[in-house]
């Protein structure tokens, strides 16, 4: 099932049609890529870590000089505004800020920066996924490696060229020929009661659900930790998945063509550890929501 947009998106402090006009070339960001983005997983009204989202933008926006929202709960509540306009307790939610000043080519926008968001239907990813790899793809000792900034072209090249291939997504591989990540999804590989990701070293993003894995989630007879990996090993591994906040945890059938892992005892463990923890965090989190109309 391919998403669709919402009818509604943010900007700034307002709800509009998506298809009323409201930008302008001479925004830089726009034309430049110069911006930060996230997305966001809505679960029953609630705003899946957000703490962890915004804590990531505001990183990503220092970094790469974007003026940001020092306000977490206002930025929090535009949101959530969005979600209600909607009408729409599950679904998928991008949240981007764009510099508009900064070059010759800057109009006459009196904002740093304007904040825009967007909702779509899930995306249904199926139960396993089939990648391609691409050499060369991150550099991980480039100051901008594991930003997730709105110049996203190349992923969004890679991952197309990886549909025309017949994959699903690509592994992406570093300078060094070390494992990275996704386009848009962190990798981990099982070897018994070992979980290994790549670190963020190898220039990959320091995806949300990454974290949970790493830092919160604990399935008893699993340890979860930080490795570099290689083709190899991924090929050598008990099992291979990827994670990202709207896949959530997604077993890999294969590589290049060349099937890897058996049973998916690991990657099933923790998907099902993860799914506790997101009712668990929207139940905690319900009572600081806006109450959302169930879509009917």
């Amino acid at each position: 099932m391919k998403a669709t947009m919402h009818r509604y998106i943010l900007h700034n402090e307002s709800i509009r049609d998506a298809e009323e006009p409201c930008l302008s070339p001479g925004q830089v960001g726009l034309l430049a890529g110069w911006g930060v983005f996230s997305t966001l997983r809505v679960c029953d009204g609630v705003l899946f870590e957000w703490e962890r989202h915004y804590a990531r933008m505001t990183r990503d926006a220092l970094n790469l000089r974007v003026p940001f929202p020092n306000d977490s709960a206002w930025m929090q509540q535009r949101l959530l505004e969005l979600v209600q306009a909607n009408n729409a307790p599950d679904a998928t939610l991008r949240v981007v800020v764009i510099r508009n000043q900064g070059s010759a080519w800057q109009g006459s926008v009196a904002r740093e920066f304007d904040l825009l968001a967007m909702m779509t239907t899930l995306t249904a990813w199926g139960n396993e996924v089939r990648l391609g790899v691409v050499r060369q793809a991150r550099h991980s000792l480039s100051r901008f490696a594991g930003t997730k900034v709105t110049s996203w072209g190349f992923n969004l090249a890679w991952y197309e060229e990886a549909h025309l291939n017949g994959f699903d997504e690509v592994v992406l591989l570093d300078e060094q020929d070390r494992v990275s990540e996704c386009t848009s999804a962190n990798i981990f590989a099982a070897f018994g009661a070992e979980v290994w990701t790549p670190p963020l070293s190898s220039g990959c993003l320091p995806g949300v659900t990454r974290d949970l894995l790493l830092n919160e989630i604990r399935s008893p007879g699993l340890r979860v930790s930080e490795h570099h990996l290689t083709l190899a090993d991924l090929h050598d591994a008990d099992e291979v998945f990827i994670t990202s906040t709207t896949r959530d945890v997604l077993p890999v059938r294969e590589i290049d063509g060349r099937k890897v892992g058996g049973v998916p005892r690991a990657s099933a463990t923790l998907a099902a550890a993860l799914r506790a923890y997101i009712s668990q965090y929207v139940a905690t989190h319900k009572t600081s929501s806006y109450t959302v109309t169930q879509c009917i």
